[in-house]
């Protein structure tokens, strides 16, 4: 009866503690068509070792429109799996269609 508990509750707080987290940045540029989107990221120990760097320079000549980086529950789940030591992440660049208005 107890290891069924104790199997409850690690199920339990696994699928609390990996929650889903979003944010965006948006720049005020109009957005384009063309997204960058990256939907495993490396990041490791809880981020403190962030992924590389998004060049997207070649891809959104015109700039950044909107950035947004999402935990999704697998994200999450293997984070947890893992002790947080491989925290995976998944970001997006909206590319702009123009300068940011004024």
């Amino acid at each position: 009866m107890t290891r069924s508990v104790c199997t409850l509750a690690t199920v339990a707080a696994v699928s609390l503690l990996a929650g889903c987290y979003h944010y965006t940045v948006v720049s005020g540029a109009p957005e384009a068509a063309q997204k960058i989107d990256l939907p495993w990221q490396k990041s490791w120990v809880l981020g403190l070792v962030p992924p590389d760097t998004i060049k997207s320079q070649q891809t959104c000549p015109q700039g950044i429109a909107k950035f947004e980086t999402k935990h999704s529950f697998l994200n999450g789940l293997v984070g947890s799996l893992t002790y947080n030591i491989f925290t995976p992440i998944h970001p997006t660049v909206t590319c702009a269609s123009g300068p940011v208005a004024r």
